[in-house]
């Protein structure tokens, strides 16, 4: 099957391959899938190789334990090639094998398959056409198609992430990064001498809002364009403006208001139109995420004497409490599907990332650092990424939902925190 990629190239305002990640698998899945990803013909000639992407990806991903290259016993790049008794005798269960040549038009055709070892028949066949600078989005599109393939899940490779670092030699220290969900392709979209804080994704991924205080210390809410590099500020009341959170629509934002005395919950249009209080309590009220039916909310509150996560209904103002673990339990983030309320529960003297299944009514702590911060769930639910402390320095790591992947991604520079992850691009 021929398909093309398309991948939108999003021009940033300010481009700078700094700050970017590192990945380390620290934990996977006793139970992962053995797969072998032949080295493809001709990867290693170009200026991304492919099938070393789609390795890592998969490797990354925990679900995945991929053959080494030096282990096999024969290396296919086409089917004919394939002799499935050297992989069936690796105990693989399946095989990836792939092709990458030069078009003659600046581009490159890329072709792979999936195979299934046990039945000896083929899964998946399919064809790109990319520019060079385009073969990193193929590598990843490749590693969503056979994670999709063998899990039913749709996979989150080609996916991005943004993050603000923090370097105290820089003369701006704060710059909100951007780059691939594996942290590569690290690009600087804003520098600034004062903090960054809560990036937030639109649901079309083009858009970030966030919190800054270049405006002579104070906070305000900006929109960034990620496709032009424009900039525009939403709100920037007296006090704290803050926490900002896009609709499932993209045409309002929740946020943090004190501007009546409180901190509260309000909502805005994204042109800063509309506003409209949405809590009013004598307790503190902030941190709101918008529940994936647009009608509801959850958030951050003191109300009840320390912090606790809530659930507003937007349409008719009534409050229920939905966290009961401990006495601190605060940064909510929601799973796609609005199964899982994922947050930072303190537990002893620790801060970890905590997961609560709103089905079943349970609820599982499913980091073992001791200073999580800022979890924000992958678009198809099966990883969260988050901030923490290493060694006196913030770094981010990832998790699965369930607890049995962990993944360390640190910075080669400057501390890493309160990373989001965009949705499907």
């Amino acid at each position: 099957m021929m398909r093309v990629v398309t991948a939108i190239v999003l021009t940033l305002l300010a481009i700078s391959a700094r700050a970017e990640l590192m990945i380390q698998i620290t934990e996977g899945r006793v139970d992962a899938v053995p797969i072998a990803i032949v080295p493809f013909a001709g990867a290693s000639d170009a200026s991304e190789n492919i099938s070393d992407i789609v390795r890592a990806d998969l490797h990354r991903s925990g679900q995945f334990k991929p053959l080494a290259p030096e282990q096999m016993l024969s290396r296919p790049t086409r089917e004919d090639q394939i002799i499935y008794r050297d992989f069936r005798v690796l105990n693989q269960e399946y095989l990836v094998t792939g092709q990458v040549k030069p078009n003659g038009a600046g581009g490159y055709q890329v072709s792979y398959g999936l195979y299934d070892v046990a039945a000896q028949k083929r899964l998946i066949s399919e064809s790109y056409q990319p520019p060079e600078a385009q073969l990193r989005d193929v590598a990843h599109a490749i590693s969503d198609r056979i994670y999709e393939q063998l899990t039913g899940i749709q996979g989150a490779f080609s996916t991005k992430i943004v993050y603000v670092t923090h370097n105290r030699r820089a003369k701006q220290p704060y710059q909100l990064q951007y780059a691939d969900a594996d942290g590569a392709r690290a690009q600087t979209i804003l520098r600034s001498g004062e903090p960054i804080m809560s990036p937030s994704w639109s649901p079309d991924g083009t858009r970030i809002a966030y919190v800054s205080f270049e405006n002579q210390g104070r906070p305000n809410i900006y929109i960034h364009d990620l496709r032009s590099g424009s900039r525009r500020v939403v709100t920037s009341f007296s006090g704290i403006n803050g926490a900002p959170s896009w609709s499932p629509d993209g045409q309002k934002l929740a946020i943090t208001l004190s501007r009546d005395g409180n901190p509260e919950i309000y909502s805005i249009n994204i042109d800063g139109s509309g506003l409209t209080r949405l809590t009013n309590d004598y307790g503190i009220d902030t941190e709101a995420r918008w529940m994936p039916d647009g009608d509801s909310l959850v958030f951050t509150s003191s109300r009840s004497g320390g912090p606790q996560i809530y659930k507003l209904n937007i349409n008719d103002g009534s409050v229920r409490r939905v966290s009961f673990e401990g006495n601190y339990n605060a940064r909510p983030a929601v799973t796609p599907d609005g199964r899982y309320l994922v947050y930072v529960h303190r537990r002893g003297g620790s801060f970890n990332v905590g997961v609560q299944d709103l089905q079943r009514g349970t609820f599982d702590i499913v980091t073992k650092t001791d200073m999580d911060e800022s979890p924000s769930v992958a678009p198809n639910g099966s990883m969260i990424i988050y901030g923490t402390q290493h060694r006196g320095t913030g770094v981010l790591e990832a998790v699965s939902i369930d607890g049995r992947v962990k993944v360390e991604l640190p910075s080669k520079e400057g501390e890493v925190r309160e990373p989001a992850w965009s949705p499907f691009l």
